[in-house]
C-alpha cells in the first residue's frame, strides 16, 4: 500500500472502512440477523468469560443483565435493560469494541445473535424474535427516555 499524504483527500474506500456508525433509528446497520436462541452460544464463546455466563460480570468487568432502577442512585448499574436507550446503540458499541483485545473480530450476524442475547435476557424481546437492520431501529429499549 502506498503512504498517503497527510492532507490529502481521503479515497472512498479509506472512508468506507471508518463508515461504520449506526444510528439510533438503525440506518447504517449492516445486513445480518440473530436471535436470542443463537445468541447465546456465541456470547458463551465470546462474552461470557469477562461478563459472566448470565450477563453478571466477573471481577471488575462490567455487568450487562439487571440493574434496573439504579441509574439515579449512588451506585448505578449501566445495563442492557437500564442504561442504552437504543438497541442500535448496543449494536454500534459491540462491533466495535468487543470481544476485549478483538475489537471489530465479530461478523454482523454475530454482533446481531449477541445483541438479541442481551434483549432477550432482559425481557425486552422474545428468545426466537429475530434481530435484523431491518428492526433494531423499532426496538423499544427500557432507557429510552
Amino acid at each position: 500500500m502506498l503512504a498517503r499524504v497527510l492532507g490529502t483527500i481521503a479515497l472512498e474506500a479509506e472512508i468506507a472502512g471508518w463508515d461504520i456508525d449506526v444510528r439510533p433509528d438503525g440506518l447504517g446497520a449492516p445486513i445480518g440477523t440473530g436471535n436470542a436462541f443463537d445468541g447465546e452460544g456465541v456470547y458463551s464463546e465470546k462474552c461470557a468469560a469477562c461478563h459472566g455466563d448470565f450477563g453478571e460480570g466477573i471481577d471488575r468487568w462490567p455487568e450487562l443483565v439487571g440493574g434496573e432502577g439504579t441509574l439515579n442512585t449512588h451506585d448505578p448499574i449501566k445495563t442492557t435493560g437500564s442504561y442504552w436507550p437504543y438497541a442500535s446503540t448496543m449494536f454500534d458499541y459491540i462491533y466495535r469494541a468487543m470481544p476485549f483485545g478483538e475489537a471489530q473480530s465479530l461478523t454482523f450476524d454475530e454482533t446481531y445473535q449477541i445483541v438479541a442475547y442481551l434483549l432477550y435476557m432482559s425481557d425486552i424481546i422474545d428468545e426466537d424474535f429475530e434481530l435484523s437492520y431491518l428492526n433494531i431501529g423499532d426496538i423499544i429499549m427500557p432507557n429510552k427516555d
